[in-house]
């Protein structure tokens, strides 16, 4: 075995990866919306609900899920940023 090749499996032994995340996205949730009359209206459980009562939410993609990792880890998911910004919302640059 040459020097080189020694050199990768010690690399590649010692790369740690969180087990799928290369198929995380931080996704948008809409947790209700404000009427004309400024009375807000819940839709579903609020994101920080899931995380605290472990309850599942759903994003606007149609993902639904438990959260409970840092969303500033991960990209945003493009369906979600796509479907948020055909309704005109302005969102954060990444």
């Amino acid at each position: 075995m040459s020097i080189q090749t020694q050199r990768e499996v010690v690399v590649q032994s010692t790369t740690e990866t969180d087990e799928g995340d290369h198929e995380r996205f931080t996704h948008l949730v809409l947790e209700g919306y404000t009427r004309k009359s400024g009375k807000f209206v819940p839709l579903e459980n609020s994101v920080v609900d899931g995380m605290v009562n472990a309850t599942p939410v759903r994003a606007l993609c149609g993902k639904v899920w438990v959260p409970g990792r840092d969303p500033a880890k991960y990209p945003l998911c493009p369906t979600c940023k796509e479907i948020a910004t055909g309704l005109g919302w302005s969102l954060p640059s990444t």
